[in-house]
């Protein structure tokens, strides 16, 4: 049940909150002093304290309220707090939303407007524990792949990331042939990694080829070998790639590239295990896991008759989608870190460019950018110029972040409530605090 503590020396505050909050099946804790409320935040740990700023009769300052605040920030930093306070303190108890505190309510207090920051609060603190709750349910499964599995350096914190991993981890014993599919430079080669170093030939070679990389007419000769003289070139004869990978995982990059005459080979190479070398009559043999990847839309091509349908039920028996690194934002500055190392940090300029960036190159680009920004940074820190990324910027005439107007607006329509009005802004209470003292506005 959601429960809120309510600290002040006066009983009749504790008596009248709780009838207020009892029709709104909201639980009551109360204390009648600062102690008394450590003491029962402490065993009961409620959702939301609301604490008075005074607690002797002989004192308006509101030094016992700031000091128990700091108190409760020390225990619970993300425990919401509103204050209860009468003009006399008022300047404290915005200096002290400022520092963290949710809201304030002047005594008398309306119960309406108490009434709805009291709601608000509690639906954020229940947002807040299930984030913390799917967070640690994540983290836990991050800890228990990496015990059960080698996942070969993989940095990602993505929900999208992790389930393409768990796929890749779960498949990769089947000897089953493997289609990855992404966009260039999402992570794909490192998904064939995993697959083989946890598969059931993880002891024999992993054989990675670029088919997008070579000529049409070389692609065949590469794959499946040449003999002496099989093309102009060849002077000698040389083993392909699919010898070379007997025992072990044959990666096949960019496989939308290869050509329909390579094509009909590996779909045979996949039915029986035998091929020809180019220009040879000798049948060969190979045992090899297959894992291929592309980020062309095969379906597509198959319709346009530049790939085989029937090689394209035999290549993704099993398909692992790589979303693009603008789709799992939450990886973005777990990977800036892992590949600046221990030696730098980033400026919090860096991150937001960090974030607000495309990354149209994924995480190549990516690590392009970092790479450019650890010859550029000074003093351990690396700064957005030093990315050579764009900050986000509103239309000229306009600064950043939302207007006077847009906080007077949003303030009207909750009631001056503030954590309602930051909410529906998208700030913090005290983002929004500083945004209104630097325009000027009444706080």
């Amino acid at each position: 049940m959601r429960t809120v503590l309510v600290i002040d020396d006066n009983p009749a505050v504790g008596t009248a909150l709780a009838l207020l909050f009892r029709l709104h099946d909201i639980r009551t804790l109360t204390a009648s002093s600062p102690e008394q409320g450590l003491a029962i935040l402490a065993s009961e740990g409620p959702d939301l304290v609301i604490a008075d700023m005074n607690f002797r009769s002989d004192t308006t300052s509101g030094e016992e309220g700031a000091a128990l605040f700091r108190a409760m920030r020390e225990r619970q930093p993300d425990l919401p707090v509103i204050l209860l306070t009468a003009w006399t303190h008022l300047e404290s108890a915005v200096r002290l939303v400022k520092a963290g505190a949710a809201d304030y309510i002047a005594k008398p207090w309306n119960n309406d407007k108490l009434l709805s920051s009291v709601e608000n609060l509690l639906e954020l603190a229940e947002s807040t524990r299930e984030r913390t709750r799917l967070q640690q349910e994540s983290l836990h499964r991050r800890l228990e792949l990496a015990e059960r599995y080698e996942l070969c350096g993989v940095i990602f914190e993505s929900s999208a990331m992790q389930a393409a991993v768990e796929l890749a981890c779960r498949v990769a014993r089947a000897e089953v042939p493997v289609l990855i599919t992404g966009p260039n430079g999402s992570g794909k080669e490192r998904i064939a990694t995993i697959l083989h170093a946890n598969s059931a030939v993880r002891s024999g070679p992993f054989i990675a080829v670029n088919c997008g990389a070579l000529p049409a007419e070389l692609i065949e000769a590469e794959l499946f070998g040449s003999e002496a003289g099989a093309y102009t070139s060849a002077s000698r004869a040389r083993i392909g790639r699919f010898e070379a990978a007997d025992g072990g995982t044959l990666f096949l990059d960019e496989i939308a590239n290869l050509p329909l005459s390579g094509q009909v080979k590996l779909l045979r190479v996949l039915e029986c295990g035998k091929f020809e070398p180019l220009g040879s009559s000798t049948t060969r043999t190979a045992r090899v896991r297959i894992v291929s990847a592309t980020n062309a839309e095969l379906p597509e091509m198959i319709r346009a008759g530049r790939f085989r349908e029937d090689l394209f039920y035999r290549l993704n028996t099993i398909e692992i989608g790589l979303p693009p690194l603008a789709e799992r934002r939450k990886d973005i500055l777990p990977l800036a870190e892992h590949f600046l190392g221990r030696d730098l940090t980033l400026s919090e300029d860096a991150r937001r460019a960090l974030l607000h960036h495309a990354w149209p190159g994924n995480v190549r680009e990516l690590r392009n950018a970092v790479d450019r920004a650890r010859l550029l940074a000074r003093d351990g820190v690396v700064h957005a110029e030093d990315l050579n990324l764009p900050l986000p910027r509103n239309p000229p005439g306009e600064e950043e972040g939302p207007g006077k107007q847009a906080l007077e607006a949003a303030l009207r329509a909750a009631g001056g409530n503030i954590s309602r009005a930051a909410s529906a802004l998208g700030l913090s209470r005290q983002a929004l605090y500083r945004r209104m003292e630097r325009l000027g506005m009444k706080t």
